[in-house]
């Protein structure tokens, strides 16, 4: 068996090539010197989400508002 190791400057193409690497047959094993980042977890996105809760307080935004707006010509 054949070992290579092979430095990459960009983690993205470095993720794109292990990507690659996996679909061919012949490659046995694939390891990563650098561990994986960690992406956000989905409690930390319904956070976020809720954080804007309050963004279209007291405003008037009705479908009719937001045509006469797009349009003012057609209304």
């Amino acid at each position: 068996m054949e070992q290579i190791l092979i430095q990459i400057k960009d983690k993205s193409k470095a993720q794109a090539l292990m990507n690659f690497l996996k679909t061919l047959d012949y490659i046995e094993n694939i390891t990563s010197a650098n561990p994986p980042m960690v992406e956000s977890s989905k409690k930390d996105k319904e956070a976020d989400f809720f954080a804007l809760a309050g963004l279209w307080a007291n405003r008037d935004i009705s479908q009719e508002s937001l045509r006469k707006q797009a349009w003012p010509v057609r209304s």
